[in-house]
């Protein structure tokens, strides 16, 4: 995975795990979400694995994040919200061109 090719300067090199973490730090910097994860009973949410799944084509970067939000939180805006935040930090942080952000809100409080 390189930077987008508009960049005149060095390259940049990611792995997918450095794209989860940045996705994962970004949706967090929301307020209304209370944590990147599963909802569920601790059997379920080890069985179904990572909250984050990365794909990479080409150039460009598409994630889905599974987020438990905080009660009360207007969950329409709370996505939007994450969305922005992930592609923008992708993009700005990492310079990778982000085709799509999508975000399950698989639970709400605890």
């Amino acid at each position: 995975m390189t930077g987008s090719p508009r960049s005149a300067g060095p390259q940049l090199s990611v792995g997918r795990g450095v794209i989860a973490e940045v996705a994962r730090l970004a949706a967090l910097e929301v307020p209304e979400v209370l944590r990147v994860g599963r909802a569920g009973p601790p059997w379920r949410i080890a069985l179904i694995g990572s909250p984050i799944r990365v794909r990479v084509r080409g150039d460009e970067v598409s994630v889905r994040i599974w987020l438990v939000a905080r009660p009360g939180a207007d969950l329409a805006e709370a996505t939007a919200r994450v969305r922005h935040a992930t592609g923008t930090a992708i993009e700005r942080l990492l310079g990778l061109r982000v085709a799509s952000v999508t975000v399950v809100v698989d639970g709400v409080g605890g």
